[in-house]
């Protein structure tokens, strides 16, 4: 009995992981292909918890890569002014907007910003980051303890490698690549 007790707590505990680990999985499709992408609410819970809401809500749908600069990042999720489908949407206020909640406090941690990092975009204050994140093109240690990353491409980087690329300076895209949709798995 004792034997039957301890195999049915490792079953358990086994399947509750992986119920757990299925959780923080999001799938990004994009019209190249589609990105599997680790969150980490460990790390950066309240990010991780407006990004999955902010997903499986549909807001990401059809909002665009506003800014892509080669060897750096592609920058999206501006809700407000870079839905395409909107009629606020605007593509030269797109990275300007936001949503409706409040902002939210840094959650600086040790992940590393190396090439697949999920990151939250924000501007020079630390507590500004609201809808908009970024995906890392390659790594950019300088990023890194300074913005909120709270996830990463496991399968399909090559599918975010083909995001069109914008101005080599500002990383303005005209006619931008955009999100299809971002889900749980």
């Amino acid at each position: 009995m004792k034997n039957f007790i301890y195999l049915f707590i490792l079953c358990f505990s086994l399947v509750n992981n992986q119920l757990l680990a299925g959780e923080n999985i999001m799938i990004l499709k994009l019209k190249y292909g589609d990105v599997e992408i680790e969150l980490y609410p460990e790390k950066a819970p309240n990010h991780v918890k407006r990004f999955k809401q902010f997903s499986d809500e549909g807001k990401y749908d059809n909002v665009v890569f506003h800014r892509v600069i080669d060897g750096f990042m592609a920058q999206t999720g501006d809700i407000k002014f870079g839905k395409s489908d909107s009629t606020d949407f605007d593509l030269r206020l797109a990275g300007t907007g936001g949503s409706e909640l409040p902002d939210l406090n840094a959650e600086f941690s040790d992940i590393a910003h190396t090439r697949g990092v999920i990151s939250a975009a924000r501007s020079a204050d630390p507590n500004s980051a609201n809808s908009q994140f970024f995906i890392c093109f390659q790594s950019a240690p300088h990023l890194d303890r300074q913005y909120s990353a709270f996830g990463k491409v496991t399968k399909g980087m090559e599918f975010v490698d083909m995001i069109k690329k914008g101005d080599p300076n500002s990383g303005a895209v005209s006619n931008p690549d955009k999100i299809i949709t971002i889900r749980s798995k």
